[in-house]
């Protein structure tokens, strides 16, 4: 008798073990799930930022496009880019290429105006269509945490030194090229890099 019942009392404390084994592997499982979803969630489509007319924009909205982020300003010797970089997107929007752009008064005060003086300079100077920012600050203890993440990517890092500093981001929101200001929106490599984002063969 005290053999059965010894019998019962260890094959209970096994299944007790069993059992609470079984649980481990489910919560260690879900937890991992959520880390790697987290991992690969790009960290570009977590900011938010306002357009020039003030509205909520978060980046994640253009999850899925080849984008070409850039900051701007009016009174630069650049500032005929905009006419370049409105021609890639009037070419390529189509495909999935939206260009990004944010004004800033970092550099020689280039950027004097306001959120409403700079859209009407660019749509009567450029006829700018894609995507405008409300200003922000690009460098400095004022640098907006999108370009504290930019300017802090181990690979394509480093102080913006001028307007019209470009970053290119895959469609899977991963930041693939930077082109200094001087490097022409229009430039063959730029082109070229952006329609291998987008998907051609070269």
């Amino acid at each position: 008798m005290k053999t059965t019942i010894g019998a019962i009392l260890v094959a209970g404390l096994l299944l007790a073990s069993s059992c609470g084994h079984e649980q481990e592997p489910v919560a260690s499982s879900s937890q991992g799930t959520i880390e790697s979803k987290e991992a690969a969630s790009p960290r570009l489509y977590s900011f938010e930022l306002d357009d020039i007319d003030g509205n909520p924009v978060p980046l994640s909205r253009f999850s899925g496009n080849v984008l070409l982020l850039v900051n701007v300003a009016s009174k630069c010797g650049y500032t005929k880019q905009y006419a370049g970089l409105e021609a890639l997107y009037e070419k390529y929007r189509d495909q999935g290429l939206t260009v990004l752009a944010f004004p800033a008064n970092n550099f020689r005060g280039q950027e004097p105006g306001t959120n409403e003086q700079i859209k009407e300079f660019c749509s009567t100077a450029y006829g700018v269509t894609f995507p405008l920012f409300a200003k922000i600050s690009v460098q400095g203890d004022d640098i907006h945490p999108l370009y504290r993440f930019l300017t802090g990517l181990p690979r394509f890092g480093g102080d913006i030194p001028w307007n019209f500093t470009k970053f290119l981001v895959s469609r899977q929101g991963e930041v693939i090229a930077r082109y200094e200001p001087a490097v022409d929106p229009l430039d063959e490599r730029l082109v070229g890099d952006i329609q291998a984002a987008l998907g051609h063969s070269r």
